[in-house]
């Protein structure tokens, strides 16, 4: 397949990962549709200077993929309700589970490469490790902590358990729990927009940032650790996958490497030029049970598979963000 020649549909393709992969497509010359909602505020955004083919609304996917889905190269699905904190479960349900099932389906039919978001919240507390091990087995001892990391955990069950079976699923496959990820097109997700997004502003300013105090007592205030990827390396990993169709599996998305919330809060201030002044606030009771205190991909598979590309270090990313993104051009 040459490039330009089939078109790519992405899922979620105004969102945070989905519109900077169809940035990236498009650059390439491919026909890019996105199927996402809009809405009226600001999200149309990040598809500003995106040449796109089409743009679907969820609802009418299914007629759009009767009608055009022939000429799919592969389908790229990020589209999820990805709030940690959504009351809706039936919300939930529709969206994470029901409609990752149905393009599955239809992808394993028509025989078209399927890429889907699955997330490091599977792993709950991380109390059986952040190995992305795709034996049932290994699956049936994660305990998510939240109704999305359910959500994700779900499919990711079936989806193997098709592939054990010897039901039919589509001819590439690859479920990517990613990370905390942070980088450009994030704005429209408000609360669940990465720290880097959320105490830019303040740091620039010179004023007080929050960061929640800790409540475990292993680690520090500030100290809780994440593993923090740039939305850029999620891309590439996204293209890869797709120029490398020998490939398929469950894979972490992470650098391998967790830091802590300190450490990002000193890499956005280097960005700027000033030392982050950092207050520690109570976390809210709601999410103390829920809040996951550590989490590290571990990389080695994606490696195995022949991922040579290096990964951003969080100084790196944050300041690329930051300076290219987040800080006002000049002139």
């Amino acid at each position: 397949m040459k490039l330009g020649e089939r078109m790519y549909l992405i899922t979620g393709g105004a969102g945070l990962i989905g519109s900077n992969v169809a940035a990236d497509l498009a650059q390439r010359g491919e026909d890019v549709v996105i199927c996402d909602w809009l809405g009226s505020a600001d999200k149309w955004h990040n598809l500003n200077g995106v040449r796109l083919s089409d743009i679907v609304f969820p609802e009418d996917l299914k007629g759009w993929l009767g009608a055009k889905g022939s000429r799919l190269a592969a389908i790229v699905h990020m589209g999820a309700i990805s709030s940690t904190t959504e009351p809706d479960l039936d919300k939930i349900v529709r969206n994470n589970i029901q409609l990752s099932l149905s393009l599955w389906e239809w992808s394993a039919e028509h025989r078209v490469p399927f890429i889907y978001a699955s997330s490091a919240a599977t792993y709950g507390s991380g109390a059986q490790g952040f190995d992305d091990n795709e034996t049932p087995e290994a699956l049936s001892r994660l305990v998510p902590l939240n109704a999305y990391g359910w959500s994700k955990h779900v499919i990711d069950r079936r989806f193997i358990a098709d592939i054990n079976a010897n039901r039919p699923r589509p001819p590439q496959w690859a479920g990517l729990k990613f990370f905390n990820v942070y980088g450009p097109n994030e704005a429209h997700k408000n609360d669940m927009r990465s720290v880097v997004h959320k105490i830019y502003p303040k740091v620039a300013l010179g004023e007080d940032i929050e960061l929640f105090k800790s409540h475990d007592p292993r680690y520090a205030d500030g100290g809780q650790l994440r593993d923090f990827i740039y939305v850029r390396d999620c891309v590439k990993i996204v293209r890869w996958l797709l120029e490398t169709p020998r490939v398929s599996g469950l894979f972490n998305v992470g650098t391998g490497e967790a830091r802590s919330f300190h450490d990002l809060a000193l890499a956005v201030g280097a960005a700027v030029g000033r030392q982050p002044r950092i207050r520690y606030v109570d976390m809210p009771p709601t999410i103390r049970d829920k809040y996951q205190y550590f989490t590290q991909a571990n990389m080695r598979k994606l490696r195995e598979c022949g991922y040579a590309d290096a990964l951003a270090p969080l100084e790196e990313g944050v300041s690329d963000y930051v300076v290219g993104y987040l800080q006002p051009k000049s002139g």
